[in-house]
């Protein structure tokens, strides 16, 4: 079924959540994030809104916390300011702060979660001070003159983190000058979902002393460098027929372009999709590709969710054909099936293959405008050379290029598996930004990270919430495969599981509706609620984390 009116949603892909971001990103969308002097340049109504309820304030704070680390070197002695917001409606004496870790992303985008979202569930809750805190280099908090790759070297999850732990020590809210909230008096609870999952884990595990508890949603203790299973939860989760569609279809597309390479052929299936001036094959590979990535863009609030998974995945996986005007490019898409290995499935991939054209061109491609390689490809030297403050493209990046990974690839799946892109997305494919933009040619070292994180990590007052659908999972405490965890106040371990709840947003189809990315950090107005929002296991686990979170309160508390 073609969904018109859904693709609004669809083109966006990306949730105001700002999840960690697809890679390799074109050109294109990298030049997007460009950051212009004017604060308010291109904020929505609602987050001008926002920011008029919860003005800014700022800390100044060390640039360089270690100066006997050699990696810092030249070591500063300056400070910058880092930004955070606050609110204290319903802090009461012996309340604890709420810390959510602001993450890859200007600050401003969290401020929904100390409106509506968890830190004002868990404020509410405890009797506490909820907490805005931008990580340094994202928004305003740059303690830098430029994004050069000398520049960025303070950029490090660890100075990150000496950042928030200094915060804690540090900070004085306006109107609580004169109460006593530093961690030896007040338990210091941090929260963060995403990288910024993984980051509030490591927090707890380095600073004990300082955060008294941390809530890990959807955390990636687990650095990876080729991070092929991130279509790992598409694959088992996904409509089968929908999952093995596209896998046969990526197979056609890998045996032209990778066993036919410099034929003819080639030229077949860029023009077939109607991109036959894409220069290289791995920007063709990665353009058609949008589809399978949309589930991490399901989520239970509807302001807030795309469902563009569930409408690529009704396309390719429907035996009508659902845009009429591929039917001219019917002869030549019979030809690259039979070219590709699959001409005993001709009669049924034919009219798929047909509609994931259709899909390609509706959702990407009639939207391109210029050159196709001015859209679509990430091969641009003098692009990749800018450094100036306002080339904010580079931060995330450079933190994938030496510390995280997470390059989503088809050529690390297993030679016995189908992948879901194409296997022409390599490495050294969706490493090249990090030579092009940084001269860093050796992986990301992941190693140092998972010393300190890792599959197993685990700590005292150190709760992990997931969801079953997230495309994250494999890089998280609840991987496919790991050892089961006992849940307990202490250290909570919860899957969210909301099954047989809904039609799929917008779609005529039936099915379950699984927690993708996070999905506990939203929430909604008193009079937005309705039985079916938030989804009773949400609901639950809201509760749940409030619950142990007050425990953890009057743990602190009789200490004292």
């Amino acid at each position: 079924m073609v969904r018109y009116g859904a693709f609004a949603s669809l083109l966006a892909l990306v949730s105001t959540a700002r999840a960690i971001q697809k890679h390799p990103l074109t050109i294109s969308e990298l030049a997007k994030q460009i950051q212009t002097r004017d604060a308010h340049g291109e904020l929505s109504t609602r987050q001008v809104d926002l920011e008029a309820l919860y003005p800014e304030y700022n800390l100044s704070t060390p640039i360089d916390h270690f100066h006997n680390d050699s990696t810092y070197e030249p070591h500063s002695n300056g400070t910058f300011n880092l930004r955070y917001w606050y609110d204290t409606q319903y802090y009461k004496p012996g309340g604890p702060v709420i810390v959510l870790a602001g993450g890859e992303t200007s600050g401003t985008d969290r401020l929904p979660f100390l409106q509506k979202g968890i830190v004002y569930q868990l404020a509410k809750a405890t009797g506490g001070v909820g907490v805005i805190l931008e990580h340094r280099y994202y928004g305003k908090s740059i303690p830098v003159e430029d994004f050069s790759t000398e520049s960025l070297r303070f950029l490090t999850t660890d100075q990150s983190l000496a950042d928030t732990a200094y915060f804690a020590k540090n900070v004085k809210f306006a109107g609580l000058e004169d109460v006593d909230l530093s961690p030896e008096t007040t338990p210091w609870i941090a929260y963060g979902g995403s990288y910024a999952g993984s980051y509030v884990a490591f927090l707890r595990v380095l600073y004990p002393d300082v955060y008294y508890g941390a809530i890990s949603s959807s955390g990636v203790p687990e650095a990876i460098w080729d991070y092929w299973k991130y279509f790992e939860a598409a694959a088992v989760y996904g409509p089968p027929a929908c999952v093995e569609t596209t896998q046969k279809l990526t197979h056609i597309i890998d045996n032209i372009l990778i066993g036919k390479k410099g034929t003819d052929y080639v030229g077949q299936l860029k023009a077939a999709f109607g991109l036959p001036n894409v220069t290289y094959d791995n920007d063709f590979a990665s353009a058609i590709n949008g589809g399978i990535y949309g589930l991490q863009s399901l989520n239970w609030d509807p302001t807030q969710s795309s469902d563009s998974f569930f409408v690529y995945c009704s396309n390719v996986s429907s035996d009508s054909v659902l845009f009429p005007g591929t039917e001219e490019r019917r002869a030549s898409v019979e030809e690259l099936i039979k070219v590709g290995g699959y001409e005993d499935e001709l009669d049924t991939l034919a009219n798929r293959f047909l509609n994931y054209i259709g899909y390609v061109n509706f959702t990407s491609v009639s939207n391109c405008r210029g050159s196709q390689d001015g859209c679509y490809s990430t091969h641009d030297p003098d692009f990749y050379s800018q450094d100036d403050i306002t080339q904010s493209w580079r931060l995330w990046q450079y933190q994938v290029c030496t510390q995280w990974g997470y390059l989503q690839t088809g050529s690390g799946v297993p030679e016995d598996q189908l992948p879901l892109i194409s296997r022409t997305i390599d490495v050294d494919y969706s490493a090249m930004i990090c030579r092009e933009a940084f001269n860093i040619t050796k992986p990301a070292d992941v190693e140092y990270i998972n010393r300190i994180g890792g599959f197993n990590i685990s700590y005292p007052r150190l709760a992990f919430i997931d969801g079953e659908w997230d495309p994250w999972r494999a890089a998280g405490v609840h991987a496919i495969g790991l050892p089961e965890r006992t849940s307990t106040p202490e250290e909570p371990y919860i899957l969210i599981d909301v099954s047989s709840l809904v039609l799929i947003m917008y779609l005529s189809l039936t099915s379950d509706q699984r927690a993708v990315h996070h999905w506990d950090e939203n929430g909604v107005f008193p009079n937005e609620t309705t039985p079916d929002l938030p989804p009773a296991p949400v609901a639950d686990t809201q509760k749940q984390m409030a619950t142990f979170v007050q425990g953890w309160v009057q743990e602190f508390a009789g200490k004292f």
